[in-house]
C-alpha cells in the first residue's frame, strides 16, 4: 500500500479487560468509529498505546487484528520505540509479516544518541524493510532531537518519507519546508498546535483526542485545509481545553477517561499506570464533560 501521509492519523489507545488482557471487542468499536469519521490512518503501539508495557506478541496481535478489520482501507502504522538496533530491525520485519503497512520510529530509547548514532540507527532499520517510515521527532519527551542536518542525511533513504513533528516549535514546519520542499511529509504531533501547523504547511496530524472525538478532529482538519478558517476555529476553540490533556504526563489516563465518557473506550490502564482517583479525576472529568455538553454541531 502506498502511504500518502495526509490527513488524520489516529494514535490509538490499547484497550484492556479488567483481568489485564487485550480487549479486542472494545478496540474494534473505537477503530470502527475512527474509520467512520474518515481518518486516513491508524497508529498502534505509540505513547498513547502504552507501548512500553506491551509484549511483542501483544503488539503483533494488535497489528494482525487491525489489519484484518481495516481491510486495506487505511494504512496500519506500528510504532517502534526500542533501545537496540537489533530489536528494532526484528520488530520491523515482524510488523511487515503481521500486516503493518508502515512504521513510525523514535530514536533509540534509554540512550541519548548523538548525530551519527541517530542517523545510523534510522538508516540501518530502514534499509532492512520495504515499509514506509515516519520519523517521530519528540525531543521534549524522548530527549533526542532529529535535526535538519540529520534529515538531510535521512533524505537519502527512499522509504523514510515523513516526520511526526512534535518539537512543539511551530516554526520547525517552515524550516523543514524551506530546506527540503516536499521531500518529507510533515504531520503535526501535538494536539494543541494542530491548526497552526496545518496552516503552515503540515500535511496531516497524528492526533490523540481523536480517540474520543474522531468526527470533530477530522472536521477541523478538513475545514483548515479547505481554507475555511473561521469554521475550523469554532471547533478548535471548543476543543482546546480537552486537547491540552494530550500534553500532560498522564495523557494516557486522561484520554482513556475521555474515551470512556463518550462510549468509545474504558479508563483501564496497565500498571505501573493507575486509573485516576479523587480530585484529579474530578478535575479532568469536568473538562471532558464540559466539552461533551458544549459539543459543536458539525
Amino acid at each position: 500500500m502506498t502511504v500518502s501521509w495526509n490527513g488524520i492519523y489516529s494514535a490509538l489507545t490499547t484497550k484492556f479487560t479488567t483481568d489485564d488482557k487485550l480487549d479486542f471487542a472494545l478496540f474494534e468499536k473505537n477503530l470502527m468509529a475512527q474509520l467512520d469519521a474518515g481518518v486516513e490512518g491508524v497508529i498502534l503501539g505509540g505513547t498513547l498505546g502504552e507501548a512500553s508495557v506491551l509484549s511483542n506478541s501483544e503488539k503483533f496481535d494488535l497489528v494482525k487484528f487491525t489489519a484484518d478489520k481495516v481491510a486495506g482501507k487505511v494504512p496500519v502504522v506500528l510504532n517502534i520505540a526500542e533501545g537496540s538496533t537489533r530489536e528494532a530491525i526484528k520488530q520491523a520485519a515482524d510488523a511487515e509479516k503481521s500486516g503493518a503497512t508502515a512504521l513510525m520510529m523514535l530514536p533509540p530509547m534509554r540512550y541519548k544518541s548523538d548525530h551519527r548514532e541517530t542517523v545510523t540507527f534510522f538508516k540501518t532499520v530502514a534499509n532492512t524493510t520495504k515499509l514506509p517510515i515516519m520519523i517521530y521527532n519528540n525531543p521534549i519527551d524522548y530527549k533526542v532531537e532529529v535535526t535538519l542536518d540529520m534529515f538531510a542525511e535521512l533524505a537519502e533513504v527512499d522509504n523514510i518519507q515523513a516526520v511526526k513533528e512534535s518539537t512543539r516549535d511551530v516554526s520547525n514546519v517552515t524550516r523543514m519546508i524551506n530546506r527540503f520542499g516536499d521531500r518529507f511529509k510533515i504531520l503535526c504531533g501535538v494536539d494543541t498546535i494542530t491548526m497552526e501547523e496545518l496552516m503552515l504547511g503540515a500535511t496531516g496530524v497524528v492526533a490523540g483526542l481523536v480517540c474520543a472525538f474522531p468526527k470533530e478532529t477530522v472536521a477541523m482538519y478538513k475545514l483548515t485545509k479547505a481554507g475555511k478558517i473561521d469554521e475550523a476555529l469554532k471547533i478548535y476553540r471548543w476543543f482546546l481545553p480537552m486537547l491540552e490533556l494530550d500534553i500532560r504526563p498522564k495523557l494516557v489516563q486522561y484520554i482513556k477517561l475521555a474515551e470512556q465518557e463518550v462510549g468509545l473506550g474504558s479508563e483501564i490502564v496497565r500498571a505501573p499506570r493507575l486509573t485516576l482517583v479523587g480530585e484529579e479525576r474530578e478535575q479532568v472529568l469536568k473538562i471532558i464533560r464540559d466539552g461533551i455538553k458544549n459539543r459543536p454541531k458539525l
